[in-house]
């Protein structure tokens, strides 16, 4: 095995996990296997792939900024249910 129980420990504790004597051993072979798995992948040719940062490609999906005329203050004051000329009126949350 590549990865040692007192490692698994380590990273346990570095996880806040609590685990039982008996769940070491095998949760360290499972960790082993991973990794193994993980070195594998290091044996593919990636030198002709380019590095991404998002799966899909993704574009800017927010507009330009544009200055457009607002609601006028009295249409939107208009169905309030309380309000002064030029304001809600809510209560006071204390």
């Amino acid at each position: 095995m590549r990865i040692s129980e007192e490692q698994v420990m380590q990273v346990a504790r570095l996880a806040r996990l609590e685990l039982a004597a008996d769940e070491v051993g095998p949760l360290t072979g499972q960790l082993d296997k991973i990794l193994q798995y993980v070195d594998k992948l290091n044996e593919l040719d990636t030198s002709a792939v380019a590095p991404v940062t998002h799966a899909l490609s993704v574009v800017n999906a927010f507009r330009e900024d544009e200055v457009v005329p607002s609601l006028p203050r009295a249409e939107a004051l208009a169905n309030a249910p309380l309000a002064t000329e030029a304001a809600f009126v809510v209560p006071k949350v204390i």
